[in-house]
This record gives C-alpha cells, structure tokens and sequence, in this order.
C-alpha cells in the first residue's frame, strides 16, 4: 500500500474521531445534569437537585420537575461565565476544523496541490486542537469547584456530585484532541518546510586562473574543493617566458 493511501485514510479515521468527539461535546450543552444532589425526606418522596451552565432544575418522585434560568447574568461568579464562554468556544473551533479538514483531506480533492492540501489540512488540526483545549479546560474547571465544595468541611450551602454530562464531554474532548494530534502531524510533516531547507550557508570560493567567484552551499557540506592554482606545474606565463630584447644604441660616429 502506498504512503498515500496510507495517509488518506488516515485523515478519515482522525476526521472522524474528531466528528465523534465535537458531537459529543455539543450534546452536553443543553443537557442539566452536569451536576445534581439528592435529598431525602422524612416521607417517601425524594428531591432531585441538577444544573449545568443555563439553569438549576428540581424534580421528585412523583414525576414532576421545574427548571428555572438564572435570573440575573451579572450576578453568576465569574467562574460560570468563563466555563460558559470556553464552551462555547470549543463548539465553534470544532465546526471550523471540520471544515478545514473536511476541505484539506486527501479523499475530498477540493484544494489545489498536495502541499496547499497539506497546510489546510494543518490548519483543521490546529483548531480542533484549540476546540480540545478549550473543552478540556471547562470540565476540568468545573471538576474541580464541584469536588472542592464537596470536600470542603466550611462549605454549609447544598453540595453537589459531578453530573453524567461532565464524563461525556471529558470523553468527547480526549477523542478531539487525539484525533487532532495524529492528524497535525502527519499532515505538518507533509505541509511544513523541512528543518533542511532552513540551515545556514557558508561562503565556499572557486578560484579560477582568470576569475574567482564566490557560491553559497549548505553548512552541512563536508566536501572539501581543491582550488586549482594560478599557474600549473610546467608551464610559465608569457611574462616569464618572453625573452628580454636587447636595445642597440647608436652614437655619432656611427652614421660618419
């Protein structure tokens, strides 16, 4: 199989994985549970408590629940802000490296060159590693403050577990950003100028019985260039081998 192939249908399975991945993580926006806490009362009922970034909902054994949006945005802390803001953002930075992806990949044809593929295919990787990224950081924050206040002896208000759509968007991120490591690299190896190309020059002279001109080769070059010499063994310039004339002078007697 050629290393074409092999790279084609390696972008299919990275593009997929990443696909898989940005469903995933949009799936958990809407959902509420992505934290909630169960109350038990004295009465056979039981109390559902749940929220995620929008809204707290309650519900009970008897079937009936009420969600609620939070009434003021100004007054959420800013740790709900910036969650929502990076998850938002992991949304939007999936959709484009899909489709820079989906434009740059062997199998679409869409682009010019195989290099101009390469680079958009590059592009796509980089987002979605970005997404990732972003996504990553959202439910690990939001981890984080639910185990610390559950933890934390102090905290008196009402303590939350970690919901089923905080698991399903760490599943979701890992698979974008495994999808985007393996696509970046094989698609940067492909798209980015090799490490050679770049070297520093050195001046390298060629010396010539007339002239002498100067070139630039690479630094890695260990070829050593004999320079020839002005002049070869055996053989003079006409300076050297023009025999000297002798100058005849005349007087006045001469012509008497």
């Amino acid at each position: 199989m050629k290393y074409r192939t092999v790279v084609m249908y390696m972008e299919i399975g990275c593009f997929v994985t990443c696909l898989c991945g940005w469903i995933l993580v949009c799936s958990t926006l809407p959902t509420e549970y992505w934290t909630f806490s169960e109350v038990g009362s004295i009465v056979l009922t039981t109390s559902n408590y749940y929220s995620n970034l929008w809204m707290d909902c309650i519900s009970d054994t008897t079937g009936v629940s009420d969600c609620k949006y939070y009434p003021s945005m100004l007054a959420l802390p800013a740790f709900l802000h910036v969650c929502r803001a990076l998850a938002v953002c992991s949304v939007i930075f999936g959709f484009f490296g899909g489709v820079l992806t989906l434009i740059g990949m062997k199998c679409t044809k869409i682009g010019g060159s195989e290099l101009a593929n390469a680079r958009v295919t590059f592009a796509g990787a980089m987002t979605y590693l970005v997404s990732g990224f972003c996504g990553m950081v959202t439910y690990s924050w939001w981890t984080h403050r639910v185990v610390s206040e559950f933890l934390n002896p102090n905290f008196r208000a009402q303590k939350f577990e970690i919901g089923a759509a905080v698991f399903v968007g760490f599943g979701g991120t890992i698979l974008i950003l495994c999808g985007g490591a393996v696509l970046s690299f094989f698609s940067g190896k492909e798209g980015l100028p090799s490490g050679s190309s770049n070297r520093p020059r050195r001046p390298h002279t060629y010396a010539t019985a007339r002239t002498r001109r100067t070139y630039m080769l690479p630094a890695s070059s260990s070829r050593v260039t004999l320079v020839p010499p002005l002049f070869y063994e055996g053989r003079r310039s006409r300076g050297a081998t023009a025999t000297p004339k002798t100058v005849r002078t005349f007087n006045r007697d001469s012509f008497v």
